[in-house]
């Protein structure tokens, strides 16, 4: 078992309602997904962020608008953190009218303004520094936000991008999802070193966050987030969280002990003791917001075809 996944979850603060309401919408949308797959009703794969979901909530407050989103194969809630719109996201994975990209990007492939997401690990690190050039050109303070995990430090083309990234001072602002297990190969057995190490190897300014508060988060991280910007000049921050679902759809290989010690860390289960009634309706709402989504959705004639 990973060292990390002993370590116990800090305790949580009040949540604002709308940052309740995204966290509660990113859970419910996930486990949709896994029972429509289930179902038969959805075609190809996909990767849920389950346990993750406050990373992009909590970082959103601090982006601007006109910042550049890059996301990864687990993008879900990247996506639902950074835009108001799940019926195109759904859309978008079961092939329906209405979807982000006509139904050519399903999970894993997603672009709209300001947001790229891909299913090639590492892939958008070096598209995060040309984006990050190109905003350093304009002087307006906007960054590249670039989502990577701790498998995808495997990846050459990351230490090439972060190279660069320092040698030309860009707003780059990479965050790793470090979950302690790439698709099935604890961190322990895939990564020598450590993440600050390898920051630190090309000069890089780095940050680690170790627990699942959203409000003492966006506290803790503002000043590093304002630095990208100011400088300008990137900076790594690494998320010490959990993935409690599968690698994909059912493919999860852990053993029982390690599940179980990721539930024990799962934000879900945290926020739902510190505040049980205001969670409890939130929470109701959320699976019924979802519900009835999925079916407006599943109603929708397919991409491009007429009843």
């Amino acid at each position: 078992m990973s060292r990390a996944l002993t370590e116990p979850a800090p305790g949580t603060s009040q949540l604002a309602e709308r940052d309740l309401e995204r966290l509660l919408l990113i859970r419910h949308f996930e486990t949709a997904l896994l029972r429509l797959f289930a179902e038969g009703k959805l075609n190809g794969t996909t990767h849920t962020c389950l346990g993750q979901e406050y990373i992009p909530v909590a970082l959103n407050a601090l982006l601007r608008v006109d910042d550049f989103v890059l996301s990864n194969h687990r993008g879900h809630g990247h996506y639902l953190a950074r835009f108001a719109d799940p019926e195109g996201l759904l859309a978008e994975i079961m092939g329906r009218e209405g979807a982000v990209c006509s139904g050519v990007g399903g999970s894993q492939h997603i672009y709209r303004e300001g947001y790229l997401s891909t299913g090639v690990q590492g892939q958008n690190v070096p598209v995060g520094v040309g984006v990050a050039l190109r905003l350093r050109q304009l002087g307006s303070g906007q960054l590249a936000a670039v989502f990577i995990g701790d498998g995808t430090w495997g990846e050459g083309a990351v230490y090439e991008a972060l190279n660069l990234a320092q040698l030309w001072q860009v707003p780059l602002l990479l965050i790793v999802e470090n979950n302690h297990i790439a698709q099935s190969t604890p961190l322990d057995a895939h990564m020598a070193g450590d993440i600050a190490g390898r920051a630190r190897a090309f000069g890089v300014r780095y940050h680690r966050v170790a627990g699942i508060d959203i409000n003492r988060i966006r506290v803790e991280l503002a000043e590093v987030v304002a630095g990208v910007r100011r400088t300008p000049a990137p900076a790594v921050v690494e998320f010490d969280t959990v993935r409690i679902g599968a690698h994909s759809k059912g493919d999860d290989t852990r053993d029982a002990e390690t599940v179980a010690a990721a539930r024990a860390r799962d934000w879900y289960t945290h926020y739902e003791r510190a505040f049980p009634a205001r969670f409890a309706l939130a929470d109701a709402a959320a699976r019924r917001f979802v519900a009835e989504l999925v079916v407006r959705v599943e109603r929708r004639p397919p991409v491009g075809r007429r009843p």
